[in-house]
């Protein structure tokens, strides 16, 4: 049951004044529930709660953080259809969506579960005492990962279950133990909530500390800035645009004691046709490229909103028959009014820039609050010269950049930013003879794609969800994946401290039968 309440640890708040709904954009009216948004009383209780949760829940073991997660993974379910009905109505986005995206969260929870269950993520690193070492003796030194503190989540707009209140932020602060305050987004309030309640009954049913868990409602920025404000608050996770970004990084540099803001910003992720792929396959990878462009309303950090080829019939085939399959797909509705009308806003942008031509408008009438896919083409020559052509344009959007030739191909991918994803389509043995494109690219992207579309990202050990400033704030981290929960972790050593009084994962016997480095050697034996 949603109430429009604030989670206090486990105790539901609302001693504010100010409060709002969220909006059904596929039936153009509002939802009916109301939300209290958090008062600066309520935020630093929640903070203090998760400061005093801290002390307990950073010495809970692996074994116990992996029974919690896996318990709100089984909460979650519990809920079945009031959860997807809710999401859909705040949304717009289809049942399917709903489905995949609750199917997500529930295998990043089990994943976190299974990694801090097996417990190795800690690195646990020993270097053991040499006592009789010349000319001067070595001390035993023995090194891991441990918890920063409480963790402030804000949710996404576009992910309203997997990059959200037990997303992937969520989760990985959680398994690495450190207690979480999500901000709620506010276009997915409801959702939100009944995701915190699961989240709640979870922390009940496994005796997690109280405190361990807030969920705190916000309509405007002013939560969000005095959460981060807020001095025993050590870190925070953020997914949204480049403005909310960087305003984040900058209240967090500016505080007595700066702390890190870990930011997936947005991206454009360009697309590079090398001249046999277009020669070849120029059909088949603009119909598949339509696809892409327009999946989703185009509304995911890693939509392809540049592709960059040089000039020659093969490209002309590819543009031609983009234009011509990508006003074929039937529009789709938005996350929210504001989205649909910031996408038009970018859009007609773009449209008034010199030099762009227009080559796809959709011209038919579209219900409120959908999308119509563009598609624009500008030279390469005119695309370094306009920084404006950079920005992203959250939406089914996408421009071609024409080059002259590889030169000009290798100056437009210099100039650019730091994007999310670069993808590179090509035949055979084409990459060798385009190496410095590669390596251009490969300086400027957080992962690299061949043949294939960048709108999917697998949870998995080895996926990299970041990129160069400003795709996100720290391109050394991932958003998504087992190494996710390194944002949340500082390195902390014991020297010559005794093997009885150290943490498990660095006793002599190795009881958590972990693997640890032990004079470089990773091993599961005891010392």
């Amino acid at each position: 049951m949603i109430t429009g309440k604030n989670y206090i640890g486990t105790t539901l708040s609302a001693k504010g004044t100010t409060t709002y709904t969220t909006f059904n954009p596929q039936r153009n009216k509002e939802n009916t529930t109301v939300f209290t948004e958090a008062t600066p009383e309520e935020i630093n209780q929640a903070v203090e709660a998760a400061s005093e949760a801290f002390k307990t829940y950073r010495t809970v073991s692996g074994s116990e953080k992996a029974t919690f997660l896996n318990a709100i993974a089984d909460e979650i379910l519990a809920l079945e259809d009031e959860l997807i009905t809710i999401y859909t109505a705040e949304s717009g986005l289809p049942e399917g969506r709903a489905l995949g995206e609750r199917g997500r969260t529930i295998a990043q929870l089990r994943m976190f579960a299974n990694v801090v269950g097996e417990g190795s993520w800690v690195e646990a690193t020993i270097d053991p005492a040499q006592p009789n070492r010349e000319p001067n003796p070595r001390a035993d030194i023995r090194k891991m990962l441990v918890p920063i503190g409480p963790v402030v989540v804000f949710g996404a707009s576009n992910f309203p279950l997997a990059f959200s209140t037990a997303g992937g932020d969520t989760v990985s602060a959680l398994a690495s133990g450190c207690p979480v305050i999500v901000k709620s987004h506010p276009m997915h309030a409801g959702t939100s909530e009944l995701v915190a309640t699961a989240i709640i009954k979870a922390v009940k049913k496994t005796s997690m500390p109280n405190g361990v868990f807030s969920h705190l409602n916000s309509r405007g920025i002013e939560v969000g800035q005095q959460l981060v404000q807020h001095p025993k608050v050590k870190a925070v996770g953020f997914t949204g645009s480049l403005r909310g970004g960087r305003a984040l990084l900058d209240i967090a540099a500016n505080r007595k004691e700066p702390i890190p803001v870990f930011t997936e910003m947005g991206s454009i992720n360009p697309v590079i046709l090398l001249p046999k792929a277009t020669q070849e396959k120029a059909e088949i990878w603009a119909k598949t490229y339509a696809s892409s462009i327009t999946l989703g309303a185009g509304q995911f950090c890693t939509n392809p909103g540049l592709v960059i080829g040089i000039k020659s019939e093969g490209l002309f085939k590819f543009s031609a028959t983009l234009v011509s399959e990508i006003v074929k797909i039937a529009p789709q509705c938005m996350l929210h009014p504001k989205i649909q009308e910031n996408y038009q806003k970018l859009v007609s942008q773009a449209k008034t820039q010199k030099h762009v031509e227009i080559v796809a408008d959709l011209h038919t009438n579209v219900d409120e609050n959908y999308a119509q896919q563009t598609i624009a083409k500008v030279s390469g020559k005119e695309f370094i010269a306009n920084k404006t052509l950079q920005e992203e344009v959250f939406g089914p959007f996408s421009l071609l950049v024409e080059c002259e030739n590889k030169e000009e191909l290798e100056n437009v991918l210099a100039c650019m930013n730091g994007q999310l994803t670069g993808t590179i389509l090509s035949e055979q043995n084409e990459l060798d003879d385009f190496s410095t494109v590669v390596d251009i690219l490969s300086e400027k992207v957080g992962r690299i794609i061949h043949n294939g579309v960048p709108t999917g990202v697998e949870v998995t050990t080895a996926m990299q969800h970041g990129g160069p400033y400003p795709a996100s704030s720290d391109s050394r981290f991932t958003a998504v994946g087992t190494d996710a929960i390194k944002r949340w972790v500082r390195p902390f050593a014991y020297q010559d401290w005794p093997n009885e009084s150290l943490p498990d994962a660095l006793k002599n016997e190795n009881p958590l039968q972990i693997f640890r480095k032990v004079d470089l050697i990773n091993t599961k034996e005891a010392l």
